[in-house]
């Protein structure tokens, strides 16, 4: 079965005609603020475009290469220094192309094809949010917060259960590298973490107050994806997978809902540089969906988030990222991509997914995480595939194919919204949150552990899942996705579902 659409994020909308039919995507159709960052000098007629530039890090930017960004018309946005990685604003067409033989440039990209300020794109949908006669109506057992009864997700991954051994700690931090994270939502407020968050949008860190807070018309994705990691434990609404650690907001997609790697380098560099232990990615950094090395532009651009993933590792962090909602092989030979550059218009372009990179998902070192449904099979839109997929993790489905049990109603993810509410959402944005909120849990449990070993553990303690052979989720007679490997090993759930308890047990 093939994916209902493409998708830009990380979010899915439930197939239409399926009595749920709640979309789940979130792109608002509001304008840019890049433009303030744009070089001054740049004519009617001109097009100004972002770029990366990688250079040797550790040696700031050398008098030749600034001159020559200068002299290809260029202006320099930002530098960050432990990487490698420039930041620039150009109208020059040929500003990538001009950089690129001069000494020292090891290679430079556009990060973008619309021009500055972005492209608008049409609203997706939203989130089904409770109503206030839901949250007063819902049920839940003795000790738990008010909203737990609907999450058959802690359960799915026993994290019910190691809340009974521990929450977690408050010296472990989780970045939401994501649309923003409200603080002021009751169920974030008290593990809110001020101070590793930051708004990264232009690709240079905004510290203002509140910067890292979605607008009003912008994506609630963020806020979501931090109430599934660690909403408080606090007789409020529903409980986080760990509830007792620290959860920063790292705003890193424009008003338009655009993830451009200026802002996701800036987001893993300042994750680095602020003692975060766990990065939460559930997004693919725009405009391509695969970035291409033999393109000279997009090979830049998979340079510069491999600097920064790498150097936010190396730091302490571990990254976990979503897998993707297209039912996609990415172990496949050959994938068929509808939806790039998506900042423009997209066309059909078949790539080679060894070759053409989803990022940060496809990257070294990155927790690559799938979906599974309430009966605990891959989500119908979930990617795949053997040797991508890391591990799994509740990311939702339509009820019509996986329904769970009562009293939990829906077949989505539970999480908090922005403006105190809670809602459902699915994709592999919401399984990723859930391994990032374990992979706190083992640090809380072994708080010296280096990001390799938090990662063996997360690996060794999930529990194998073999693979569902057929799958057939929908029930047509029709096969809508193949698995391989073996139990411990496999394209649907990689190690298999990760497990909470064992985190803070073992």
């Amino acid at each position: 079965m093939t994916a209902p659409y493409a998708r830009h994020r990380r979010a899915v909308a439930i197939p239409a005609g399926m009595a749920m039919a709640t979309a789940l995507a979130f792109l608002p159709n509001t304008a840019a603020t890049a433009a303030e960052d744009a070089p001054a000098a740049v004519s009617a007629e001109a097009t100004p475009l972002s770029y990366v530039v990688n250079v040797k890090p550790g040696h700031g930017i050398s008098a030749s290469v600034k001159k020559a960004v200068a002299e290809a018309g260029g202006t320099v946005v930002t530098s960050y220094d432990q990487i490698g990685v420039i930041v620039v604003h150009s109208s020059n067409p040929d500003f990538a192309k001009t950089v690129r033989t001069v000494r020292g440039v090891q290679s430079a990209g556009a990060t973008r094809t619309a021009p500055l300020p972005s492209a608008t794109t049409g609203d997706l949908g939203s989130p089904k949010v409770l109503s206030a006669a839901e949250v007063a109506g819902a049920e839940a057992a003795e000790g738990q917060d008010p909203l737990q009864g609907l999450q058959w997700d802690l359960p799915a991954i026993k994290a019910d259960q190691a809340h009974e051994k521990s929450l977690g700690s408050k010296k472990v931090t989780v970045a939401v590298i994501d649309t923003g994270v409200d603080d002021t939502h009751p169920d974030i407020a008290p593990n809110f973490d001020r101070e590793a968050s930051v708004n990264c949008v232009s690709g240079k860190p905004d510290t203002a107050d509140g910067a890292w807070r979605p607008g009003a018309a912008e994506s609630p994705h963020g806020t979501h994806v931090a109430g599934e990691i660690a909403a408080a434990k606090n007789g409020v609404g529903m409980t986080g997978v760990a509830p007792g650690v620290k959860v920063s907001g790292i705003k890193v997609s424009n008003p338009d809902g655009f993830f451009y790697t200026e802002a996701v380098v800036c987001g893993f560099v300042w994750a680095a540089e602020h003692g975060v232990d766990v990065t939460n990615n559930s997004y693919y950094t725009d405009p391509w969906y695969f970035n291409c090395t033999n393109d000279p532009d997009q090979k830049a651009l998979v340079e510069a988030v491999t600097r920064a993933s790498r150097y936010a590792e190396k730091k302490g962090a571990v990254n976990v990222a979503a897998a993707g909602n297209e039912n996609y092989d990415l172990a496949s030979d050959e994938i068929t991509d509808p939806s790039s550059p998506n900042d423009t218009t997209p066309g059909d372009r078949v790539v080679d997914p060894s070759e053409c990179l989803d990022i940060p998902t496809q990257l070294p070192g990155v927790v690559t995480v799938a979906s599974t449904g309430a009966k605990g099979l891959k989500s119908s839109f979930s990617n795949y595939g053997r040797g991508v997929i890391d591990i799994a993790a509740p990311g939702g489905d339509s009820t019509a194919y996986q329904k769970p049990e009562p009293p939990a109603t829906s077949g989505l993810i539970l999480g908090t919204l922005p403006g105190g509410k809670w809602g459902y959402m699915a994709g592999t944005s919401m399984a990723s949150p859930h391994v990032a909120g374990v992979a706190a849990l083992i640090k809380s449990t072994h708080p010296y552990a280096p990001p390799a070993l938090v990662k063996a553990l997360l690996y060794a303690e999930a529990d194998a899942k073999a693979c569902t052979d057929p799958y057939d989720i929908d029930a047509d007679g029709k096969v809508d996705a193949v698995c391989e490997g073996p139990k411990n090993r496999n394209g649907f759930y990689g190690w298999g579902m990760a497990d909470a308890l064992d985190a803070v047990t073992k």
